[in-house]
């Protein structure tokens, strides 16, 4: 993040925005957003406008393992790296990070009682940009609940993106 920032607004182009995803485990949707984000903003050359981009689960169910083997496998079929371990969300999260996008209802209603007051983080579920669904858990189904997230995650993640106006940069 960049020190010194007071103003919050998106009109500094020097304030960089930092976004964290979360479901419940972090080894399936958060992971699959999280990559897919990162993939979005280095294609549409909005690098230079983020810092941290991470994810985390409600849960610490799976913590310190890779992305499930098929979340891995549709980023890869699509041309998105994917990397990381599980972790489960932190109060200090809430101070780190400028958007926290829970998958579901359930997520965000966690995060939200969780969430310190007056903490610098703004929870939304992450279609609130697009068609306000969920991204529902592919966890227990078959490859085409993982499909189904990735274009949802690929959706949703242009629709946020779109709706903070920034300029494109030549930074890499």
């Amino acid at each position: 993040m960049a020190k010194g920032d007071d103003d919050n607004n998106g009109s500094s182009s020097s304030k960089q925005i930092s976004v964290l995803f979360c479901c419940l485990g972090n080894i399936c949707r958060s992971p699959l957003a999280e990559a897919v984000f990162a993939y979005e903003v280095e294609k549409q050359g909005l690098k230079a406008h983020f810092g941290k981009i991470d994810s985390c689960g409600t849960g610490a169910y799976h913590q310190g393992d890779p992305p499930d083997d098929r979340t891995v496998a549709v980023c890869r079929q699509n041309g998105v790296p994917i990397h990381g371990t599980a972790r489960k969300v932190k109060l200090s999260d809430f101070a780190n990070f400028d958007y926290i996008f829970g998958m579901d209802a359930s997520n965000v209603r966690n995060l939200m009682a969780m969430q310190p007051r007056n903490s610098r983080a703004s929870v939304h579920l992450f279609g609130d940009f697009d068609d306000k669904k969920p991204i529902v858990d592919p966890y227990y189904g078959g490859d085409h609940g993982f499909q189904a997230a990735f274009k949802q995650c690929d959706r949703y993640a242009r629709a946020f993106l779109a709706s903070l106006n920034l300029e494109k940069s030549s930074q890499l």
